[in-house]
């Protein structure tokens, strides 16, 4: 994805019409499941990590997530203007992956250490941390996505290329929202500060080889005309006066602030508010303790060693949770593309949000005991979610498309940097209000048992709070104007 594409070199037979090899899908996916193992693990687990594991106070964690999101958000745009303007023997996105691959790793290790230097000296080593992570993550991932757009220039071929893409996303999801917690128990034998870093440290160093194979198994081939190029000013004004940017960069600050809320809020919302006896007893009732027993069984008997499920009764109910969350969203992800085509993108998202957005709501009038209906809500939450997934980013590409229609010149890199600083500031806003939220109703980290007080706004925040930002989200898209009637009139999108 890059701001002025050789229109005269796309129309070249050779690469508007190549094939790329599994090989070259496959190496440029792992990419974003290299960045994803670390990425989704900052986005769903900081807070839990800085409040119960390095025991900062919820105050300071609010303080720390938000900074250091928003210089995060920040850093975006301005690293979409540097990597426009990069120019090397290997192109101008590629190597940024190689050379952010090492400090991506050693400074996600660093962010999920830690050292014992005292409540200041704590709060000054998570912001460092988080800043330079986010940092570095910007590095690394705005070149990573505009290479796909510069890799070739066959539609069909990016768009498998971006399948690739997508599965390797839904993998890292799948891993840290599922498996993450239970990692840390097995890896740190019951010591989460340990396993946190021992899982951190494993991550990092499939994240730095997959990054290698990135950059290594990939060639940037669509080339930038030298007298295509605009100035920054040129395109910063052109963002501005284009009203569905605009409403994009809303709705993508909305949609991530609940994704962060309600993300990083559910493992509070098992420990503090959900029956353990009950979520024990469905558990068993589901047959999943079975299915665990079963599988030490066939593995012992192969030789191996058991597979060590957490017995911590609420890590294992939110990992199925989010488990059955993620199944569910794949599967709504497949009927997305159909109802597109039919209903049109913008009403189908509007749509699927809304619904969703109802199954959220209801988290907040589910008794402690009713975990069969809290897991049933989750997965009709999913599979609503899941249709909007694709229809985002497809969306941000048609304003990409609808600029250059507005104004005959073409600034991809610069609109999907300014949605990366939305996604970042959802992020960053959705991250501390978790931590904040948690301060305000006086969560205490050394309490076995959290006051009424606080389990009521755990109880809100993954539910009515939650749910507020979708809401609005839904209303900002009435002033969207790319519609079905526009693409087909524009035969542009």
């Amino acid at each position: 994805m890059t701001t002025e594409l050789d229109t005269a070199n796309l129309n070249k037979p050779d690469l508007a019409m190549e094939k790329l090899s599994v090989t070259e899908k496959v190496g440029y996916s792992l990419g974003d499941l290299a960045a994803n193992l670390i990425f989704q693990t900052f986005v769903t687990f900081i807070a839990f990590f800085y409040t119960d594991v390095y025991k900062i106070p919820a105050e300071t964690a609010t303080f720390i997530i938000f900074v250091g999101g928003m210089v995060g958000a920040f850093f975006s745009p301005i690293m979409g203007v540097i990597a426009d303007r990069t120019s090397t023997r290997w192109g101008r996105y590629r190597p940024w992956i190689l050379w952010t691959s090492l400090p991506f790793g050693l400074m996600a290790i660093l962010a999920f250490s830690t050292p014992d230097i005292g409540p200041q000296g704590k709060m000054i080593y998570a912001l460092v941390t988080y800043v330079g992570l986010v940092i570095i993550y910007s590095a690394n991932n705005l070149p990573y996505a505009a290479l796909s757009g510069v890799i070739t220039g066959n539609m069909s071929e990016r768009n498998s290329m971006s399948s690739y893409r997508f599965v390797a996303v839904m993998v890292a999801q799948f891993l840290i929202q599922v498996m993450l917690l239970p990692l840390v128990l097995i890896m740190g034998d019951g010591d989460k500060a340990v396993g946190f870093e021992n899982t951190m440290t494993m991550f990092a160093l499939v994240g730095i080889v997959f990054f290698l194979i990135t950059f290594f198994t990939t060639k940037e081939r669509v080339i930038t005309k030298a007298e295509q190029k605009s100035t920054i000013k040129q395109d910063l004004i052109d963002l501005v006066k284009n009203k569905p940017w605009v409403v994009m960069l809303t709705l993508t600050i909305l949609v991530f602030v609940t994704l962060a809320l309600k993300g990083g809020m559910y493992i509070y919302y098992f420990q503090n508010y959900v029956s353990e006896s009950h979520l024990a007893q469905f558990q068993q009732d589901i047959g999943f303790n079975s299915f665990i027993s079963g599988l030490n069984s066939m593995l012992t008997s192969m030789g191996f060693v058991e597979f060590l499920w957490p017995k911590d009764v609420a890590i294992s109910g939110n990992s199925i949770f989010n488990a059955c969350g993620i199944i569910f969203m794949i599967i709504g992800i497949g009927f997305s593309k159909p109802l597109a085509d039919k209903f049109g993108k913008r009403d189908v998202f509007a749509g699927a949000l809304f619904i969703s957005t109802l199954f959220v709501m209801m988290f907040y009038f589910y008794e402690p005991e009713s975990v069969a209906l809290m897991f049933g809500t989750q997965i009709f939450h999913g599979f609503f979610y899941g249709i909007t997934t694709p229809i985002l980013w497809a969306m941000i590409a048609d304003v990409a498309d609808y600029s250059e229609w507005k104004n005959s010149r073409r600034a991809t890199a610069i609109v999907f940097s300014a949605m990366l600083f939305g996604l970042k500031s959802g992020l960053a806003i959705g991250g501390s209000l978790v931590a904040g939220i948690l301060a305000s109703y006086h969560y205490n980290a050394e309490l076995v048992t959290q006051t009424a007080e606080t389990i009521e706004g755990i109880k809100f925040a993954v539910s009515i709070y939650a749910a507020v930002p979708f809401l609005i989200g839904c209303a900002s898209l009435f002033f969207y104007e790319i519609n079905k009637k526009w693409n087909c009139k524009s035969k542009r999108i």
